[in-house]
């Protein structure tokens, strides 16, 4: 919730409904998540910059991002043959990467 890509609820007794993201929070952050979500739209490959630096990157560090990387494009991939708009499959696509650069900031080896 600190960037701003949880969505709205409204609940009352028993029921529970979910409106559109919040867009409170830090817009900066929120505004450099989605933007970087629209990269993992097309075809993923790893480019000659990328593994120039996974060169200098530990083993464990090149699976995880290579990983979470390959992960974000399937989703994107998902909610295409979903038909989801655009727009709202990208915002998702940011919300699971800010849980993903979350995870890898409490991460203790």
């Amino acid at each position: 919730s600190f960037v701003g890509l949880v969505p709205t609820e409204y609940s009352s007794g028993a029921s529970r409904v979910q409106g559109s993201i919040t867009k409170t929070g830090n817009t900066h952050v929120r505004r450099l998540l989605v933007e970087s979500a629209w990269h993992h739209r097309p075809r993923y490959h790893v480019g000659a910059v990328m593994r120039g630096r996974w060169d200098q990157a530990p083993a464990a560090a090149r699976a995880r991002g290579d990983e979470g990387n390959q992960r974000l494009h399937r989703r994107w991939v998902g909610f295409l043959e979903r038909r989801k708009r655009p727009t709202v499959a990208n915002v998702a696509i940011a919300r699971e990467l800010a849980g993903w650069c979350w995870s890898l900031a409490v991460l203790t080896d």
